[in-house]
């Protein structure tokens, strides 16, 4: 019998996943000055032990100022990289599961309130701090607005990038991925409706790719060969006269060019005009387009839920990857699951076995669980 192709391996540049599952990151806005702690060993621990082929830690910012919250993850430390290392100790402790990191900028999307608090922006007498943007626009109106990033600034991000890579590639991970989606610092650049500037990282469609392109080279050279490093997109701004999936191709062949070994791809965010089509697999069509443009792997991730239509998806030739994020908080063992209904294998823990439902242990082969 053909395995499906959701458990069969895929290699992103010189690594190979045992399966195509992909634990989406997930912000917790739980970390104290950048720091994970007690709560992220958790949460990814649970996580590490589903048998995904490869874990996210969350969006991980390369400044302080460059978090959604307060309460965000950062690479901008000696002791970002200490708590990191810990964190990734223990997961490596328990499960055999490559771990990717995301690194980015929240540009004028920085110093909000965490989610449950409202997630507006932070004043200065709640404790909020200077936005940074392409332009001094508000995301949206009644909003501070944010600072215009000047030449120099832009440079010394695209070296916080640099240093946060080297620190990921120390902390010994096996994929990063540059966030250039969801209305953070990158996207704003590519996106018209947020980027005015009139200089060379403005107007044209060159012009806006280029702090992206220089961002993702910089990470690119400081993670070196034996990483897998990609990006996250989003395809489409959906406002009309933003960004949109024609310009995000042109950005994937040229992220391919430079070495890019991997593409995420998302939609949205940079605007709270957007008008969404939300169900099942809403954004799997943007990944296709792009599939069909580039040669390297192509991930999709949105309201992804049932294995049936994770397989479908790859059967069809619509991606290589599938990601999960709210399934799998609803679910930590969903790819347990999928290896029973579609007739796969996957990594289990022994510790578990003897707890599963009838037809379960069969996804791991010949297991023997004692009755005791």
């Amino acid at each position: 019998m053909t395995a499906p192709l959701l458990f069969t391996p895929i290699k992103l540049g010189q690594v190979e996943l045992p399966n195509r599952i992909v634990i989406s990151p997930m912000c917790q806005y739980s970390a104290v000055d950048g720091n994970v702690n007690d709560w992220h060993h958790a949460h990814l621990g649970s996580l590490s032990l589903s048998g995904a082929g490869l874990l996210y830690i969350e969006a991980t910012s390369i400044t302080p100022e460059g978090r959604i919250t307060p309460g965000c993850v950062g690479l901008y430390s000696e002791e970002n990289f200490q708590a990191l290392k810990k964190l990734v100790n223990s997961l490596r402790a328990v499960s055999p599961i490559k771990i990717a990191i995301q690194l980015g900028h929240a540009g004028r999307k920085a110093s909000s309130h965490r989610p449950w608090q409202g997630g507006e922006l932070m004043t200065p007498s709640e404790g909020g701090w200077t936005t940074f943007a392409p332009s001094a626009i508000a995301h949206k109106e009644g909003e501070l607005v944010p600072t215009e990033l000047s030449k120099q600034q832009i440079k010394e991000l695209i070296q916080s990038f640099s240093v946060s890579a080297r620190r990921a590639r120390e902390l010994g991970l096996e994929v990063i991925e540059v966030h250039a989606a969801h209305g953070y610092l990158l996207h704003e650049f590519l996106s018209p409706l947020s980027n005015a500037r009139t200089d060379e990282y403005g107007g044209s469609l060159e012009n806006r790719m280029r702090f992206v392109l220089e961002a993702f080279e910089a990470v690119r050279a400081a993670a070196g060969p034996d990483i897998a490093v990609g990006a996250r997109l989003s395809a489409t701004d959906w406002v009309e006269g933003g960004w949109d999936v024609e310009q995000s191709i042109t950005l994937s062949k040229r992220l391919q060019a430079m070495g890019a070994d991997f593409l995420d791809i998302s939609s949205g965010g940079v605007s709270p005009h957007q008008k969404i089509t939300l169900g099942p697999g809403y954004q799997v069509p943007f990944a296709e387009k792009i599939k069909a443009e580039v040669t390297i792997p192509v991930m999709t991730v949105g309201l992804i839920t049932e294995p049936k239509q994770a397989e479908e998806i790859l059967q069809q030739g619509k991606a290589d990857m599938v990601a999960l994020a709210r399934g799998m908080i609803a679910e930590p063992r969903w790819p347990w699951r999928a290896a029973a209904e579609l007739g796969g294998t996957v990594q289990g823990s022994t510790q578990y076995y003897r707890c599963l439902p009838s037809g379960y242990p069969s996804v791991f082969g010949a297991i023997k669980t004692s009755q005791r």
